[in-house]
């Protein structure tokens, strides 16, 4: 099997169907656009089983039902240790943001699919809609105190200390976005490689450090964005 014809690679059938526009590539839009309605049917799905009874935890049964009840309370618990009783306002933005990467990142194991999260402009997105909600967070709780954070513990360090806040803040969007994508990236171009080497065996190795890989980069993307978002809840000092 070449490489150029692996399922990872831009030559799958989903893929071979959309044309570059304009040297666009619509393959992440198109991605990212089935996971966002998968994760719809899936709320809606999960709604209407609540229909009729009250919100708590099912039986420990295996249905759709509750394994996102098991999520949403195991994400609320982390939560919860990190950021107190602010946990709760945050769970919507947190869980919605972690299941849409995560679900980004699997995607790119299903044969016939690519990875939306491979791509910068996807990354990039989630990225920015967690930071500037740090800083709509920060404002709404603090005020105009908020601008405080950026100026240091005196006013004559004000000249360095406000730079150096400015760039570190946007150097947030880089971070989550550049190493989410690096690393799925980085993930399915080396799968490719050892699947165009060795078509049997050993590319289920990595396909399973794959799947690994996809689980650490959504920790990680949800870890920062609740410490960020816990930091814009804090009184400057």
């Amino acid at each position: 099997m070449a490489a150029d014809t692996f399922i990872f690679l831009d030559h799958t059938p989903l893929h071979s169907a959309l044309e570059k526009v304009d040297g666009i590539d619509p393959s992440p839009v198109i991605h990212g656009g089935l996971v966002f309605f998968l994760l719809v049917g899936i709320a809606v799905a999960v709604n209407r089983s609540y229909q009729g009874r009250d919100a708590q935890l099912t039986e420990k049964t295996f249905s759709l039902t509750n394994i996102m009840e098991q999520a949403v309370a195991g994400l609320m618990t982390f939560m919860e240790g990190m950021m107190g009783d602010d946990a709760k306002r945050f769970v919507p933005l947190i869980g919605s943001t972690a299941l849409f990467i995560l679900f980004s990142n699997l995607m790119g194991a299903i044969p016939g699919f690519d990875s939306p999260t491979s791509n910068l402009n996807t990354t990039l997105a989630p990225a920015i809609v967690i930071v500037l909600a740090t800083h709509i967070v920060g404002i709404k709780t603090h005020g105009r105190g908020y601008i405080k954070q950026f100026l240091g513990p005196v006013p004559w360090l004000i000249p360095l200390i406000f730079p150096i806040e400015v760039i570190s803040h946007l150097a947030r969007v880089v971070s989550l976005s550049v190493r989410l994508f690096g690393n799925m990236f980085g993930d399915h171009l080396v799968l490719a490689t050892f699947m165009g080497m060795v078509s049997l065996l050993v590319p289920v190795i990595f396909m399973g450090f794959g799947l690994f890989v996809a689980l650490i980069q959504t920790f990680v993307f949800t870890l920062l964005s609740i410490i960020y978002i816990t930091l814009a809840l804090e009184e400057a000092h």
